[in-house]
């Protein structure tokens, strides 16, 4: 009844009282916002539209998250309108007890961005309490002896309301004898006496009925009643009478159950079981925590205190005689503190992901710390452990913001865990840890990174086509597709159309494959520019040089330069002095190599020699010199076949035939060409035999075919023959070389005539012009001999090479 008489009291001043209240809260919005409410208001009523007061638009509510962080839910917030809302019961005296001001304090969590907001909620006490006595009969036993003014003190009543609402008056039955006085204690609280007024008298009346009445001053007001019965009991003249009217103690809430508090004192003048005293607890029913000894007056600790709970206790004793006189004294507790409490971490928001790239100063979580000690022992320190890149800021009260105090990097440290810890001010201090591991999300911001700066590779010629010719590797530490790297070739010093032709590369694996056959003497290196790009948004990429140096390989033979062959296939002649002493050189065999190296190192040997240790050939320099000086009966006409090998493995070679003639001048040289025959050849004469036994198998054939030459050779005999010392021909024959080669030619040149058939006609021309040797005129055989055009009929020649 008197619940619902609040609320309708409530209701009628409710709409006048807020609109002067959402003026003040407005002004403070940035401070915290307050609203005040009565208490018992059913669950789902309205305190106040929070999103609105806050600054938050309808169209924001979605994405803001608003709601509440509160260790008890009693309020919420309408996810549609922003409203806070009651969710549980709102007992004021559960709540906060006797305090006058009962407020329930605490934070709204917005997101988007990240930001909270203290709320405070007021309750206000409605009369929904009526006054109750500890006990609803009393019994008191009076000696008729008693003198007025004597005073009994009576249990009183208690309200759990506050103000006007609480217990604020007593009224007694009307009678002749007894009246009431209120006193108040040190702590405030208020109790009764009895006050004798008359003398009693036992024989005209043994006993008395009274009524005890507990008002409060709520609207309506609430009322409870306790009966009192008086016993007039023959004369006791002195009551006990304790040593203090007060006890007071202070006790630490740590004390062991079975320590002693104090020992109350009470004495009483009469003798004999008049002065025999008791001690009793008042109110015995209501007090578990500490235990009385009747009859020596020792308070001790019954069960454990705790200051968090209750910080004092008040105590009426009662000391009564064996003649039923009564004393009474107050006993006051106080319960200290002491710092048995360990502060707490509590998180109110936390997230489980942030981004590498958050910047510094942004807030991450909310968290409150929570200490039920009291003074310094509920002070608390917060501090952030370990070295992160992270900071606590305080925000108010007991309301802390964890923030970025630092540069992420997923890559060096994916994740963070992070420890804070709450330590009090108490001696000795207390602390606890709480712990959270916090994941870095990733960002596309590492470039993919190669192996090496740069990449030279080695590849022999003639590869295989589709083969891998070199690998190229890059990592990026991201992850996902902002790690997937790809290969790609951007540039390259190769023409642009025929870059595809040689090279290509993959673009998942980096492996480079060569798409032809690479020829050392044509290409001998190139230059790639690869790229490396992951898949991030936006993508990066890291360039890298890969040089591919062609090797070489032994796949070409050695050329022969000189000695040449003439302009009809035949082999040249070189002249010596028959004079010509030890170490004379006579020519040089000239020959190149398209390889290169050691696959070019060229080494000249002789296979075959007329006359062998008449000639010396230098291995390395190809020159041919005289090894002793000519005898008698060493042949005018030599023959030497040289081979030219490259130091390739297996090596090449080629070889060259040199057909040297002793001779002091052209003169001498030619009647010994056409008369004498050349000196056998063994390997001549055994093809004489060969083909001379195939001759005898196919004899008529044989005898067509030489029929056939005899009369071609008698038509050929003509004096065209010896056309070339016709006048305006003559021969200039020096180090003979194809178009293509400039090495290789000796340091002195050749003249000779060369005649086409085996008759010996000489014509001694002479040139109208001397030519040097930069007049030779080149002609385009295959042969690549230079030949001189002179208009005069005589010439001279020291040195003759016939066939």
């Amino acid at each position: 009844m008197g619940s619902g008489a609040g609320e309708r009291g409530w209701a009628e001043w409710r709409p006048l009282l807020f609109p002067f209240l959402l003026s003040l809260f407005c002004a403070a919005l940035s401070e915290q916002i307050r609203y005040r409410i009565p208490e018992e208001m059913p669950e789902g009523s309205v305190v106040g539209n929070l999103a609105k007061d806050l600054g938050f638009s309808v169209h924001e509510l979605p994405t803001r998250n608003l709601r509440v962080s509160s260790e008890k839910p009693y309020f919420t917030v309408n996810a549609e309108s922003g409203e806070l809302l009651v969710s549980s019961r709102l007992d004021r005296e559960q709540i906060c007890g006797k305090k006058p001001a009962c407020a329930l304090e605490f934070e709204a969590v917005a997101e988007n961005p990240l930001n909270f907001y203290h709320v405070n909620v007021e309750v206000e006490d409605i009369n929904d309490h009526t006054p109750k006595f500890t006990q609803n009969f009393f019994e008191l036993q009076i000696s008729e002896s008693t003198k007025p003014g004597t005073r009994f003190i009576l249990g009183s009543a208690h309200d759990a309301d506050i103000g006007t609402n609480s217990l604020q008056n007593y009224q007694l039955s009307p009678n002749d004898h007894f009246s009431l006085v209120k006193k108040e204690k040190l702590d405030g609280n208020k109790y009764l006496e009895l006050v004798l007024k008359t003398p009693l008298d036992r024989e005209e009346q043994n006993s008395y009925h009274l009524t005890l009445t507990a008002l409060d001053f709520g609207d309506p007001s609430l009322s409870s009643t306790a009966q009192i019965q008086i016993l007039v009991t023959d004369a006791n003249d002195n009551p006990p009478v304790f040593s203090q009217e007060l006890y007071r103690v202070g006790l630490l809430e740590n004390v062991l159950p079975g320590t002693t508090v104090l020992q109350v004192l009470a004495t009483d003048q009469d003798e004999g079981v008049n002065a025999e005293i008791t001690f009793f607890f008042t109110e015995a029913g209501q007090i578990t925590e500490f235990e009385l000894n009747s009859n020596t007056g020792e308070i001790t600790v019954l069960n454990t205190l705790d200051f968090e709970e209750v910080k004092e206790y008040s105590i009426v004793l009662e000391a009564r005689d064996g003649g039923g006189m009564i004393a009474q004294s107050t006993v006051e507790i106080e319960v200290l503190d002491v710092n048995d409490n360990v502060p707490e971490v509590i998180f109110q928001s936390l997230p489980d992901l942030i981004m590498e790239d958050t910047k510094v100063g942004t807030h991450i979580a909310l968290l409150k710390t929570r200490d039920k000690d009291s003074g310094q022992n509920g002070e608390i320190i917060c501090v952030l452990e370990d070295d992160v890149p992270f900071k606590i800021l305080a925000s108010s009260g007991n309301t802390y913001k964890l923030v970025t105090d630092g540069v992420l990097d997923r890559e060096q440290t994916p994740e963070y865990n992070i420890t804070i810890t709450a330590t009090d001010r108490g001696k000795p201090p207390l602390s606890s840890s709480s712990s959270f591991t916090l994941r870095i999300g990733d960002v596309n911001d590492n470039v993919p990174v190669f192996e090496q700066a740069s990449f030279v590779v080695h590849v022999s010629e003639n590869n295989p086509p589709g083969a891998s010719i070199a690998q190229v590797s890059a990592s990026d530490p991201d992850l996902g597709p902002n790690g997937q790297v790809s290969y790609s070739i951007v540039a390259s010093d190769l023409e642009p159309r025929a870059l595809s032709s040689y090279v290509s590369v993959s673009a998942q694996s980096g492996a480079v494959f060569a798409q032809r056959a690479f020829d050392h003497e044509q290409l001998r290196a190139f230059e790639l520019t690869l790229q490396a790009r992951d898949q991030g948004s936006p993508a990066l990429g890291a360039n890298v040089s890969l040089r591919v140096l062609v090797g070489d390989r032994n796949d070409n033979a050695p050329r022969v330069l000189y000695p040449a062959l003439g302009p009809d296939g035949s082999a040249l002649f070189d002249t010596v002095p028959r004079a010509a002493q030890p170490g004379y050189l006579v020519t040089k065999v000239v020959a190149v190599d398209a390889d290169s190296g050691h696959n070019a190192w060229l080494s000249y040997h002789v296979l075959q020699a007329s006359e062998p240790g008449l000639f010396s050939l230098g291995l390395r320099t190809g020159e041919v010199r005289t090894a002793r000086a000519l005898g008698d009966r060493d042949a005018a006409r030599q023959r030497l076949l040289v081979a030219v090998r490259d130091g390739g493995q297996p090596p090449l070679s080629a070889t060259a035939t040199l057909h040297l003639v002793f001779a002091d001048s052209l003169h001498e040289a030619l009647p010994d060409l056409s008369d004498r025959p050349a000196p056998a050849d063994p390997q001549a004469e055994l093809q004489f035999y060969l083909v001379v036994a195939l001759a005898l198998i196919s004899v008529l054939f044989l005898l067509a075919v030489i029929l056939a030459i005899a009369l071609r050779l008698r038509q050929s005999s003509s004096p065209g023959a010896w056309g070339c010392l016709q006048p305006g021909l003559c021969v200039k024959s020096g180090p003979v070389a194809p178009p293509n080669y400039s090495e290789g030619t000796l340091p002195y040149s050749y003249d000779l005539c060369v005649a086409h058939t085996g008759k010996t006609e000489f014509n001694f021309l002479k040139c109208s012009e001397q030519l040097s040797s930069g007049q030779d005129i080149l002609f385009n055989d295959s042969s690549g001999a230079l030949f001189p055009l002179c208009e005069s009929s005589e010439s001279t020649s020291h040195q003759v090479s016939f066939l």
